[in-house]
């Protein structure tokens, strides 16, 4: 089943024939370099704890360009206790969070991740109706935030030791998309 589809990018449902998929990329260390970490490589069995039995919440996705299975992309409402931690609290209106990495390293380098991200955020803002996107990328992952920044993301605030990577905890930045302060992505 099909989120959206836009020009040579579309996203559908994960579905449990696509574990060995996930396994594959998640025992690649190229991209567990930027997704998960190296010292974390998944077989079935995390795959099927991980990806199949987040809460309802979480929307798993895979990537496909040009009908080929080229990576994953999950998207949810921030609940109460990541409103916190981000510092929205007193925001009323809907805020989604995503994550994605592209798994096929040879579509790497090819303008693929800002297509991707520019369409999930139109998708977000015009079907699930949200007011503000967010990510948490780690600060040292330069790569991914002119990615994200093209698209029309901002820094809004340095969270110091956020993240879990590869045997320490990591600097992240909360970056938001806000459709007040955007014309269009």
């Amino acid at each position: 089943m099909f989120v959206y589809r836009h020009q040579d990018i579309a996203v559908r449902r994960l579905t449990e024939e696509d574990a060995p998929t996930l396994v594959k990329w998640l025992s690649d260390k190229r991209v567990l370099k930027y997704y998960e970490g190296r010292d974390r490589p998944h077989d079935l069995k995390r795959v099927l704890e991980h990806y199949f039995e987040q809460t309802s919440e979480v929307t798993p996705c895979i990537v496909q360009y040009k009908s080929v299975d080229i990576g994953y992309i999950q998207f949810y409402p921030i609940l109460v206790e990541e409103l916190q931690i981000y510092g929205y609290s007193d925001f009323t209106e809907s805020i989604y969070g995503m994550d994605q990495f592209i798994g096929e390293v040879d579509y790497w380098n090819r303008g693929i991740g800002t297509k991707l991200i520019q369409s999930m955020v139109t998708y977000l803002l015009e079907h699930e109706q949200a007011d503000k996107i967010v990510m948490d990328p780690q600060a040292w992952n330069q790569r991914a935030l002119h990615v994200y920044e093209k698209c029309g993301f901002r820094k809004v605030k340095l969270m110091p030791k956020h993240e879990w990577h590869e045997g320490e905890y990591r600097d992240c930045w909360l970056i938001e998309y806000d459709k007040n302060r955007q014309n269009s992505v």
